[in-house]
């Protein structure tokens, strides 16, 4: 039986923090579910760094289905969870049944990759109280604020919480989440 894999995103979630965990669980053999508040195609957008803007930009990404919505969701049938950033966390972190799910896979000790602003829906749940975690570097005081201790990092586990800053931090943060994730549950 393949090992399930839960990615929650909604509209405007980071392009490549939605598609490189997505692919890269793939390959690995566990089978990646998108959940988000319908069951509908996403749009999702793209992150970039430009010289003389003191943030990032933002322009159109890809657009991809969602294979259930959260309120369709039995968290117990999945191994892990990935909470992408982008801009979408910043409404996520309000729905009741996105809230229920991230409480199951925290409560349960089931590995957790965050990145970018993924962690404003952990924090949300007040589940970040007592952790570590790396976000995006203008959420510090929104993780402390939690109750969480920021590190500034590409690749920081606390438990099986993995997480990372943004998408640059790709490799080490996907190299540190399957490590996680295949002493919990490895590949059918």
């Amino acid at each position: 039986m393949t090992v399930k894999i839960l990615l929650v995103a909604g509209d405007a979630a980071e392009s490549l923090e939605v598609f490189y965990p997505y692919q890269r669980l793939t390959e690995e053999g566990y089978a990646v579910e998108i959940a988000a508040p319908t069951a509908k195609k996403l749009r999702f957008v793209v992150h970039d760094f430009e010289d003389g803007y003191d943030t990032y930009t933002e322009k159109p990404g890809y657009t991809w289905p969602a294979d259930l919505a959260f309120a369709d969701v039995d968290p117990a049938a999945y191994a892990a969870l990935v909470i992408p950033g982008g801009r979408a966390p910043e409404y996520l972190r309000n729905d009741p049944d996105l809230r229920r799910i991230v409480e199951h896979f925290f409560g349960a000790g089931k590995p957790v990759a965050q990145i970018c602003h993924g962690p404003l829906i952990s924090a949300a749940a007040g589940l970040l109280d007592g952790r570590r975690t790396a976000a995006y570097p203008a959420l510090e005081p929104d993780v402390l604020a939690a109750g969480a201790r920021f590190e500034d990092g590409d690749a920081v586990v606390d438990g099986t919480l993995v997480s990372a800053r943004a998408w640059p931090d790709h490799p080490g943060w996907m190299r540190a989440f399957i490590e996680v994730l295949r002493k919990a549950a490895p590949p059918a």
